[in-house]
């Protein structure tokens, strides 16, 4: 099956789709956190858990679509590339994070597609793609910038990345000014690993 671009042989009434879908992707979700959290002892039964919450999130994609739904497209392909990247597909999470931004952008919801494309720098990041990456994390902030409405915690989550790569490619004041930011919304978040994550980086890169 092919989310984002299959059809289902179902119908699925057009009033009622976006809010099956959500239930359908909050189902999954809760699944995959259970799963996560208290991992099983054995593979078999982890691995019967994983293919139902994707057999979810398909089938969501497939509601979204009939319902014309895509801001809830967007999020199940984005959680469908989450599930690929649990199960060590980073190539096949690409493509589905790839969607979930096509679709955010076609759907004009700049929130979402900030979370669907700093998803997508992320696993640029991870592939070894640093400029795919970069241009990625960049869009995300500017569009949490521009919005000026978006949590501190998603904006901090969007900003650490960011600030990683940064100091990866060696550019220090450029990390520095980046670690700043993401300590200082972590800090208001109450998120105090992420500050503490944070400090440590600049503690490295020789900030007082």
């Amino acid at each position: 099956m092919d989310p984002g671009h299959s059809k289902s042989q179902h119908s699925e009434p057009v009033g009622g789709g976006a809010e099956h879908a959500r239930a359908l992707i909050a189902q999954a979700w809760r699944a995959r956190r259970g799963v996560l959290q208290s991992p099983p002892t054995d593979h078999v039964t982890r691995g019967t858990v994983m293919t139902r919450v994707e057999a979810d999130l398909v089938r969501a994609c497939e509601i979204c679509e009939q319902a014309g739904a895509g801001k809830e497209l967007s999020v199940a392909l984005g959680k469908l590339g989450h599930v690929a990247l649990d199960l060590d597909h980073p190539a096949k999470a690409r493509i589905l994070f790839g969607r979930s931004v096509a679709v955010a952008r076609e759907a004009g919801d700049p929130l979402r597609l900030a979370h669907a494309v700093r998803h997508l720098g992320q696993v640029n990041h991870r592939l070894g793609r640093p400029e795919s990456a970069r241009r990625c994390y960049q869009e995300a902030l500017d569009l949490y910038d521009q919005a000026g409405t978006a949590h501190p915690l998603d904006h901090a989550n969007a900003l650490r990345p960011m600030a990683a790569l940064t100091e990866e490619l060696g550019d220090v004041e450029g990390a520095r000014r980046l670690w700043k930011r993401a300590a200082k919304l972590y800090r208001f978040a109450g998120v105090e690993e992420g500050v503490r994550e944070c400090d440590a980086h600049l503690s490295i890169l020789g900030d007082s």
